[in-house]
């Protein structure tokens, strides 16, 4: 299970970036995703047990200015991610420490999606030459995610 679906992907990528996606490449793209998901989601644990809490919380994320702005651009695309994709995609990954809380949950989607739209506009800016991606543009994507996420 993923995240998202190569046709709310390729919705997604045409309406961030006007980006055409293969159905190949969806999945090399949600498990980047996913992996920066989790690796927000491991951050915000030690910093909820910094903070002396055994519950992540939204503000433990370590969430900067471009992707808060990320997430309000997201949002006004006006597509969604599924919140149970979302927990069932966490499900394959050990689990964290600390659960997480209700308020953060409901914001997970919006985080999946924004980090989906970077990933996009990261792509399109790694190649503008072209609409269409390949699996160079999504590892030059990865590598710059790795460095900045």
């Amino acid at each position: 299970m993923a995240v998202a679906g190569f046709t709310k992907l390729e919705a997604l990528f045409r309406k961030a970036a006007s980006l055409d996606i293969k159905k190949g490449h969806a999945k090399d793209i949600t498990d980047i995703v996913e992996k920066k998901l989790v690796d927000l989601l491991i951050a915000g644990e030690r910093n909820a047990s910094m903070n002396g809490r055994n519950v992540i919380m939204e503000a433990d994320l370590p969430i900067t200015k471009g992707l808060q702005e990320t997430i309000i651009a997201f949002r006004k695309l006006e597509e969604t991610i599924d919140l149970q994709d979302v927990l069932d995609t966490l499900t394959t990954f050990p689990p964290l420490k600390y659960p997480y809380a209700a308020e953060l949950e409901e914001k997970l989607p919006e985080i999946t999606g924004a980090l989906l739209v970077v990933m996009a506009k990261i792509m399109k800016m790694v190649d503008d030459n072209d609409r269409a991606i390949d699996h160079k543009t999504i590892e030059k994507t990865k590598e710059i995610m790795d460095l900045t996420l």
